[in-house]
């Protein structure tokens, strides 16, 4: 199986603190692959470092091939943040259209990725006007805009109710059906379900690398939030 991410031995440290800890994992290309773990297991410094805007103390992470943070992977890796990243004074088309131009991406791409998101019908409101989970969807919009290889979503669900929730877990395999390739965190053990891969941390470590139907076969449990409860016993014995 070809890995669109490869980490060896990643270490982050903040102020002489272990933030994660000799990280080692393998993400398989054209997957939807879940980062789960509780608040402050370091899911989202894993992100910033597969991304490469994260200092790291040791280990490397190489994505499609090269060094996270190269040039060259600009066009090809895009990045959601837990805070929305658009211009508030803006209006939702006005941001996808900035956006178009900055990325080089065919004007067509602003009303394809606004139905994406199902922002379609508030492409004239002003973004400031949006609610939280809006905001977040109109990010998501942007970083469809230029077709990404590698998509990284840090929490793109939260806030969003559970329509929302599935028809943007919908997208997210629809994208990888067509190609591209997922990393979605979420502290909320039921989405674990929605993925082809996961990878679950506890305190800046790897608990495990594995699928929904593995975990439970290695657990016994089909609740997935009590299976990682099970894998974190297993792990600290």
């Amino acid at each position: 199986m070809n890995s669109v991410v490869e980490i060896d031995g990643l270490d982050v440290r903040r102020g002489g603190k272990p933030v994660v800890r000799g990280l080692s994992a393998a993400l398989p290309a054209g997957q939807v692959i879940g980062l789960l773990g509780p608040s402050g297991c370091g899911k989202t410094t894993l992100m910033r470092a597969v991304v490469g805007v994260q200092r790291v103390a040791g280990g490397t992470v190489t994505v499609l091939g090269a060094p996270a943070g190269s040039p060259a992977l600009r066009s090809r890796v895009a990045y959601v943040t837990q805070a929305p990243s658009v211009y508030a004074d803006l209006t939702v088309g006005e941001n996808l259209r900035y956006f178009a131009r900055v990325l080089g991406a065919a004007p067509e791409r602003v009303p394809e990725a606004l139905r994406a998101v199902d922002m379609h019908d508030a492409a004239s409101q002003l973004t400031v006007t949006l609610s939280g989970g809006e905001r977040s969807r109109v990010s998501l919009a942007c970083a469809l805009l230029g077709g990404p290889e590698l998509l990284v979503l840090d929490e793109p669900t939260v806030g969003l109710d559970p329509v929302l929730r599935r028809d943007l877990w919908a997208l997210f395999h629809r994208l990888a059906a067509g190609g591209a390739s997922l990393l979605v965190s979420s502290h909320v053990m039921d989405e674990a379900a929605r993925c082809d891969r996961l990878l679950l941390m506890r305190e800046g470590e790897l608990v495990a690398q594995t699928s929904p139907d593995e975990l439970r076969a290695r657990t016994g449990e089909q609740d997935m939030e009590a299976a990682f409860l099970r894998l974190v016993e297993e792990h600290e014995r």
